[in-house]
């Protein structure tokens, strides 16, 4: 937890305002996600819960003392009659009045109770409380993997609709220049008025694509406002460049990614709890043995009555003691929790090793998926070269009329679509790798 707190603190340290049409830069995006995505937010309480849950308050380890205090009043008006009894000159003997008697008692003690031995189940509870804390945070590490990996694929998505906004910008201003000079040539009777009609159609098809790509960017902005948490239509502009971490670096993290994966550890955490969760129940084979203390005050104070005056009594004790108790059968429970433990543990087991395989499998999927995802950018790139060399010969030979203006078009749809492509590519071959260097456990170390 210290780890994934000074990593979020440090972060954080960079955040700052956004506003219209700012640079948003992918680190600023990641210290805005960590600090204010609702997940991490939600996840990083449940995980005080859980620290709370396992902090020494909690252990039963520590005695229980308890203060306790009464106090009881009563008042009364008594006669008592002498009836057949005479005093020694031979009258009656008279009545005795006895009014507003009163009787008072008080009460205070502080009484202590602690658990010396029961049988080592505190003891492995606590550690179970103290694993399932490690295991909060594990799971909190695994929120904000999770969120960091759904943050660049949308922030990427952001980026791609970002430079296919500027090919199609671009592609549409190299439409609009080809049918003005295809309206100068029909004006002077260079050519016929169906390549004005052609020019005009493939404006207008770039202008459309241009707008329904706006529409995808805009929707996009948005969804990346909402892992965020910003205003949903704040506007900002974000960084394009895509640097790649060189691959022997990523085949070392690979190396030890059974040691770090974040599921394994989890796994392995898990099987450690259901561990302690066995010795909790054996302990109750064992005796248990607690010390008992206590202190008081006592005040009673009684009215007179016929025969004795009135008495004030004060009493103070004390008083210390130890109790065993040894459960020798309960009916079978404490057999039954145990078997039920061991069962548990080893599915626990079986469960820990299914994950291991399919850690393996996914490395070995994210491996080449990461691999080909680089090789098609390294294709698409030099396919942009091809045409853009295409491009820029054909618009010369367009110039001098060597070539139609449909074999033009052609040339610039190729180069459209190559750009469109390599930017897809670039980001995906990121995302891959991003996935990859999470399944080696070393995502949040890296610098994106």
């Amino acid at each position: 937890m210290k780890k994934i707190h000074t990593i979020l603190v440090s972060i954080a340290l960079s955040i700052t305002g956004l506003h219209a049409q700012d640079l948003l830069s992918k680190e600023e995006a990641l210290a805005m996600a960590l600090e204010n995505n609702f997940g991490i937010q939600m996840s990083k309480n449940t995980t005080e819960i859980v620290k709370n849950n396992s902090e020494l308050l909690n252990s039963g380890y520590l005695p229980s003392v308890s203060l306790s205090g009464g106090g009881n009043f009563n008042a009364s008006d008594s006669e008592i009659v002498f009836p057949g009894q005479f005093l020694e000159d031979g009258t009656p003997r008279p009545n005795v009045n006895l009014d507003n008697q009163e009787s008072q008692r008080y009460n205070a003690g502080i009484n202590l109770n602690y658990t010396l031995f029961d049988g080592l189940g505190r003891k492995y509870t606590y550690k179970r409380l103290k694993e399932q804390y490690a295991l909060s945070e594990l799971q909190l590490r695994q929120t904000i993997e999770q969120t960091i990996l759904q943050l660049f694929s949308v922030y990427f998505n952001v980026a791609q609709l970002t430079e296919a906004t500027a090919n199609l910008q671009q592609a549409l201003s190299v439409s609009k220049t080809r049918q003005k000079r295809a309206e100068s040539a029909f004006a002077f009777g260079q050519t016929n008025k169906l390549a004005v009609l052609n020019a005009q159609v493939d404006v207008t098809n770039d202008s459309i694509n241009l707008l329904q790509t706006r529409q995808e960017l805009d929707n996009a902005k948005r969804d990346l406002n909402l892992i965020l948490n910003q205003p949903i239509n704040q506007d900002f502009d974000v960084d394009t460049e895509v640097t790649f971490i060189p691959e022997i670096q990523i085949t070392t993290w690979i190396e030890t990614a059974e040691q770090f994966n974040v599921e394994l550890m989890q796994q392995r955490s898990l099987k450690q709890i259901n561990a302690y969760d066995l010795k909790v129940s054996q302990s109750g084979y064992l005796p248990t043995l607690g010390l008992v203390g206590s202190y008081g005050w006592n005040l009673n104070q009684s009215p007179r009555s016929a025969f004795f005056p009135g008495t004030n009594n004060t009493t103070l004790s004390m008083g210390i003691g130890a109790n065993l108790t040894w459960n020798l059968f309960d009916g079978g429970r404490t057999i039954t929790q145990v078997k039920n433990a061991k069962i548990t543990f080893e599915n626990q087991t079986i469960q820990e090793q299914e994950t291991q395989l399919t850690f393996e499998r996914n490395v070995t999927n994210a491996q080449q998926s990461y691999q080909n995802a680089i090789k098609i950018f390294e294709i698409q790139d030099k396919q942009v070269e091809t045409g853009t060399y295409n491009f820029e010969r054909s618009e010369a030979q367009y110039r001098l009329g060597s070539i139609t203006a449909i074999e033009f078009r052609q040339a610039q749809i190729n180069l459209r679509n190559a750009q469109i492509q390599r930017a897809a590519a670039k980001y995906q071959a990121k995302l891959a790798e991003l996935r990859l260097i999470q399944l080696s456990g070393q995502l949040l170390n890296v610098n994106l």
